[in-house]
């Protein structure tokens, strides 16, 4: 083991020992090296002849590039775009995403968590947590209706087991219980457990009450004082997305500091909530278990995320980094966004005002939703797979089929007057088969 991977694990043994035991083998071998980029940091500091160091080009007291690419990117600082960005990300960056989540997340005033740290969007995020935290065999806890790449990030790559529970009771709210009983079911088995939680859930659509919420907090500490160590993501790619009653804000702040056997991470970016798909600039955040934790437990982990990124992709694009920062800094920010976001809430309300025409009755009946991109149908007489394919052939119309009931549907790029024809064509599809 390298001295600096030792190290770290040391400093997590003194200050909380269910942390370092919470780490996957690959976890406790990980480190942040002293080599090229602190050499580099310190020749930035002290160098002031010349610095010979970093392994870029420059011309006339700044980067070179080439001026037609600056000629499309003008309005930016070439300093601000073709450097490379430091591994943790650009620090301005990293404190205004930190100011923008407690602004929106009052559960995480007064909590401890780190600084975020910029990834390349959320799938990133997802990695790095399971080379840190997963090994063969551990259990990951997460509900029935997911995201498909979870099981390529922590199944395929790290071989977890995938432990599911049921999404919603048949009453159409969160199923509490089944998370429960699923948690304690892992727990006594392992003595371990990763939780993902991913509210506007992907791909129901929904998000939990403010009840539900603080029932599944609950759940989670009463199983790390049963003795469990727990690792909870929150998964908050659809963050803001909130268009009717339920939780406001992310658990993330809620499950910040709960227990010493809680070790809570946040995952969320600009990707989705600021509409910017294409840049993939996203943030993982670090929560220890128990208020005043030493530092030192987030200064290891961060260091070994850190470790993670210099050792895939060395560090994130620098420019959508600029180009988020100089949006969260505009003074038509926040303007821009509840524009989009009521266009969004219409599209989410049009969807469910549709689907309660009695006409689909006997067709489908459809998940709880109240948030996201997202909506599903669950089909009461044909297949999900052979109804997909029928409606792309036929009628031109795109759908995701999961399992062998569901249908996903993203009523996040349909306008909302088309929302109405959207599900005529698929009722008509489905009655062709039925």
């Amino acid at each position: 083991m390298n001295p600096l991977a030792a190290e770290l694990n040391e400093l997590l043994e003194k200050n909380n020992p269910h942390v370092l035991a919470m780490l996957s083998d690959l976890g406790r071998n990980l480190f942040f090296p002293k080599g090229i980029l602190s050499q580099s940091a310190e020749a930035k500091e002290k160098a002031h002849k010349f610095n010979a160091t970093i392994g870029t080009a420059t011309e006339n007291g700044g980067p070179m590039f080439l001026q037609c690419i600056q000629d499309k990117l003008s309005a930016f600082n070439p300093a601000d775009i073709y450097p490379y960005a430091p591994p943790a990300g650009k620090p301005q960056l990293r404190q205004l995403w930190r100011e923008k989540m407690l602004k929106e997340n009052p559960a995480q005033q007064d909590k401890h968590f780190g600084m975020p740290i910029v990834t390349n969007a959320l799938t990133h995020g997802l990695s790095i947590i399971a080379d840190l935290f997963v090994d063969e065999g551990d259990h990951l806890v997460l509900p029935d209706m997911m995201w498909g790449n979870y099981n390529l990030t922590f199944a395929t790559r790290r071989k977890a087991e995938m432990r599911k529970f049921n999404t919603f009771t048949e009453e159409g709210g969160f199923d509490v219980a089944s998370f429960k009983a699923c948690l304690k079911k892992t727990a006594d088995e392992k003595g371990k457990a990763v939780v993902i939680l991913n509210f506007p859930n992907n791909p129901s659509g929904y998000t939990p009450t403010v009840a539900e919420g603080d029932a599944l907090v609950e759940a989670i500490k009463e199983q790390a004082e049963a003795g469990c160590n727990i690792v909870v993501v929150t998964d908050d790619a659809y963050f803001g997305l909130f268009y009717e009653d339920s939780l406001q804000e992310s658990l993330f702040g809620k499950l910040a500091n709960i227990h010493p056997r809680v070790f809570s991470i946040k995952l969320d970016g600009a990707t989705k909530e600021e509409f910017v798909w294409g840049f993939r600039t996203g943030f993982i955040t670090f929560a220890d278990g128990a208020p005043g934790e030493s530092n030192a437990v987030l200064a290891a982990i961060e260091k070994k995320a850190l470790g993670i990124i210099r050792g895939t992709i060395s560090n994130c694009p620098h420019p959508s980094q600029t180009f988020v920062i100089e949006a969260l800094k505009s003074p038509d920010f926040g303007a821009q966004k509840q524009q989009k976001f009521e266009v969004m809430k219409g599209r989410a309300l049009r969807t469910k005002e549709v689907l309660n025409d009695a006409r689909f009755v006997d067709s489908w009946s459809y998940y709880p939703f109240n948030s996201g991109y997202f909506m599903c149908l669950k089909l009461n007489r044909v297949d999900a797979e052979t109804l997909r394919i029928h409606l792309l052939d036929k009628y031109g119309v795109g759908a995701i089929s999961i399992g062998k009931t569901d249908l996903r549907i993203a009523f996040s790029c349909i306008a909302e007057e088309d929302i109405a024809e959207l599900f005529d064509l698929i009722y008509q599809a489905e009655c062709d088969l039925a």
